[in-house]
C-alpha cells in the first residue's frame, strides 16, 4: 500500500480554506499514486481552536466541511481530523478522525488521550473515546490514533494515563498504525519523536505512519517532520521540517538512506522564521517594524524577520538619546544595509527632555533612578506604535527569555508590540543563533556580538551591573522555570545560593510584567505565556 502524507498548514478557524487545502492535497497525492491519504489532527478546524468551539456556528460549519469533503473524495480513502459533537454525557465535543471514501459511510474514530499539561487544555472541550478498535480499509485493519494517543509514558512529562491505545489496537488485530498529529515544536523534539515511534513500531511489530501539521498558530509552531516507520522500527521516510510537503510512501520499500537532523541553531532559525511569517500572514499583516538598538537581540530579530518576510517588508528604526553610543547607531545602520531592509533614524532626545521637564518640579527632591531610564524605552515604544498605526506594520518586540524572566524589561517600552519573537530564547542561545547567522558572511556586525550587552539608558551601563553573567543566569532559569526545581535543589546543583535566591525572587516578582506581555513564539519545554499559568498576586516563595 502507498500512503499519501498531506503535511499541510491549516489556519485556525479558516474552515473553508482548510477544506480546500485538504482536497487539493488529496487530489495531488492520488495523482501521485497514493492508496490512502492522511491529513493532520483537526485539519478542518485548525489546531488549537480553543474557545472558538463554543461559538454556535463553528462546529456545525466544520461538520458541513466534512460532508463536502466526503462528496469530493473518490475511491482512494482520505483520513482527516475534525471536531465531532458528543450527544452523550461529558464534554460537548470529540477530537475526531474520519475515514472518507466515495460511496461508503463515514468511519469515525475519537481521540483517547487528552493532554492537559503545558500548552494543552483538551479536556476543556473534548470527551475521550470510551473504546478503541481497528478500522478496516481495503481489507487492511488500521489502528487510527490521534496525536497524544501514540505518545508512550517514557516520553511524557510523567505517567499521565492508565491506558496505551496502541497496545489495545494491536491486541485487536491492527496491522498498521496511523497517527494524525498537531504536535507543537520544541527544540530537539523531532529526534525524540523518531526514537519513540521507532521503538513503538519495533515493540509491537507494526508499521507506523505519522502525519504532523506544519505552520505557526499564535504562540505555537508546528514543525511537520512527518514519519513513516516500518515494522522493524526503521525509518522509511521523513518529510520536510517547517514546510508543507505532499509525499507518497510505498509501504513495500523497507530502506532509508539515513536521517538528517538540523543543528540546534538551524532548527531554531527555521522555527522562528515560520512563526513570524505565519503570525503576520494569518493575522493579515504584510510588514513588520522593530527598533534597532545596536544590540544583539534586535539584530537577531531583524535577521529573522528579513528571512521570514523578505527585506522589502521589514523596517528597522534606531532611536538614539544622549546615552546611545555612536557605535550602536552605526552598527544598526550597517545591519540594515547588510540585510537590505528599510532604515530610519528618529532621535528621541528632544522628546525625552520634554518629558523629563514635565516632572522637574514633582521629582525635584528625588534622585534619578529607573523612572527616568524607563522614559526612554517608553518613548521608543510610542514611536514604533505610531509607525505601526500609520503604515500598518506589526511591531516586533525584541526582548529575550533571560530578560523577561527576571523583569529586565520595561512595560509599555521595549515590551510593547504585536509579537515577541525571541521571548522564549535565552540570551546565551541568542548569541549562538547570531553566530550561526554569520556562518558564511558578516551580517550582524562583529561589534554587536562582542561588545558587553547594555540597555544604554544611563552612562556606561552594562547588563551585568544588574544581572548575573548570562552564562550563570540562563542555567538557573532553566532549572527554575523549565524544570521547576526549588531554590535548595538548584543550589545543590552547585550554584551560589545568594545568586539563586536573587534570580528566583526576581522571576516571582515579575509575573505582573509577563501577564501584560505580547504573545511570544514557543521553542522550549516551558515558555512564558500559554503553558505557564502563575498567579500575579501570591506569596509563595520558590
Amino acid at each position: 500500500m502507498k500512503i499519501g502524507f498531506a503535511q499541510i498548514n491549516p489556519t485556525v478557524g479558516d474552515i473553508e480554506g482548510n477544506r480546500r487545502r485538504i482536497v487539493d492535497a488529496y487530489r495531488t497525492l492520488v495523482r501521485k499514486g497514493a492508496d490512502l491519504v492522511i491529513a493532520p489532527e483537526l485539519a478542518i478546524s485548525g489546531y488549537p481552536p480553543h474557545d472558538l468551539v463554543f461559538k454556535s456556528r463553528f462546529v456545525p460549519e466544520n461538520l458541513r466541511a466534512l460532508e463536502q469533503l466526503h462528496s469530493e473524495v473518490g475511491d482512494v480513502p482520505l483520513l482527516t481530523g475534525y471536531i465531532e459533537v458528543n450527544t452523550g454525557d461529558g464534554q460537548p465535543f470529540f477530537n475526531a478522525a474520519a475515514v472518507l471514501q466515495s460511496g461508503k459511510p463515514v468511519q469515525r474514530v475519537f481521540k483517547s488521550l487528552l493532554p492537559t499539561y503545558d500548552v494543552f487544555d483538551e479536556d476543556r472541550y473534548f470527551e475521550p473515546a470510551t473504546s478503541t478498535a481497528p478500522v478496516e480499509i481495503g481489507g487492511v485493519k488500521f489502528g487510527i490514533t490521534i496525536c497524544e494517543d501514540i505518545w508512550t509514558k517514557d516520553y511524557l512529562p510523567r505517567k499521565l494515563y492508565g491506558q496505551e491505545p496502541i497496545t489495545s489496537l494491536v491486541s485487536q488485530g491492527a496491522q498498521v498504525i496511523l497517527n494524525l498529529s498537531a504536535s507543537p515544536f520544541t527544540l530537539g523534539k523531532s529526534a525524540r519523536r523518531v526514537e519513540m515511534l521507532s521503538g513503538l513500531a519495533a515493540r509491537h511489530k507494526v508499521p507506523i505512519y505519522y502525519c504532523n501539521c506544519v505552520g505557526g498558530n499564535d504562540q505555537l509552531i508546528f514543525d511537520g517532520n512527518s514519519l513513516a516507520i516500518d515494522a522493524e522500527g526503521r525509518v522509511q521516510a521523513k518529510l520536510a521540517p517547517f514546510a508543507e510537503e505532499l509525499a507518497v510512501v510505498d509501504a513495500a520499500i523497507q530502506s532509508h538512506s539515513g536521517l538528517e537532523f538540523q543543528s540546534e541553531p538551524e532548527e531554531l532559525h527555521a522555527a522562528l522564521c515560520l512563526g513570524i511569517r505565519d503570525y503576520l500572514r494569518k493575522c493579515g499583516f504584510k510588514s513588520a517594524v522593530l527598533g534597532l538598538s545596536g544590540g544583539i537581540d534586535s539584530a537577531v530579530v531583524a535577521c529573522l524577520a528579513t528571512s521570514a518576510l523578505g527585506p522589502e517588508h521589514v523596517l528597522g528604526v534606531t532611536m538614539p538619546t544622549r546615552y546611545s553610543s555612536l557605535g550602536s547607531v552605526e552598527d544598526s545602520r550597517i545591519l540594515a544595509r547588510n540585510l537590505g531592509i528599510r532604515f530610519l533614524e528618529i532621535p528621541i532626545q528632544q522628546s525625552f527632555d520634554a518629558v523629563h521637564a514635565q516632572f522637574k518640579d514633582i521629582f525635584a527632591s528625588l534622585p534619578e533612578d529607573t523612572t527616568e531610564e524607563n522614559i526612554q524605552p517608553r518613548l521608543r515604544g510610542l514611536t514604533l506604535m505610531a509607525l505601526s498605526n500609520k503604515f500598518g506594520h506589526l511591531v516586533l518586540s525584541t526582548g529575550n527569555k533571560s530578560e523577561l524572566a527576571v523583569g529586565y524589561c520595561t512595560l509599555y517600552g521595549d515590551m510593547c508590540g504585536g509579537l515577541a519573537v525571541i521571548s522564549d530564547v535565552p540570551k546565551t542561545t541568542v548569541y549562538r543563533l547570531a553566530q550561526w547567522i554569520n556562518r558564511e558572511r558578516e551580517i550582524i556586525p562583529s561589534d554587536t556580538i562582542t561588545k558587553p550587552p547594555s540597555a544604554e539608558l544611563k552612562p556606561d551601563q552594562r547588563d551585568q551591573d544588574t544581572l548575573p553573567p548570562y552564562e550563570i543566569l540562563d542555567p538557573i532559569l532553566q532549572l527554575y522555570v523549565e524544570e521547576q526545581l526549588s531554590t535548595a535543589e538548584i543550589v545543590a546543583r552547585g550554584f551560589d545560593e545568594k545568586t539563586v535566591r536573587w534570580v528566583v525572587r526576581r522571576v516571582d516578582l515579575n509575573e505582573y510584567k509577563r501577564a501584560q506581555a505580547v504573545p511570544g513564539l514557543k521553542i522550549t519545554s516551558r515558555a512564558f505565556g500559554l503553558g505557564r499559568r502563575m498567579p500575579v498576586a501570591q506569596r509563595f516563595v520558590g
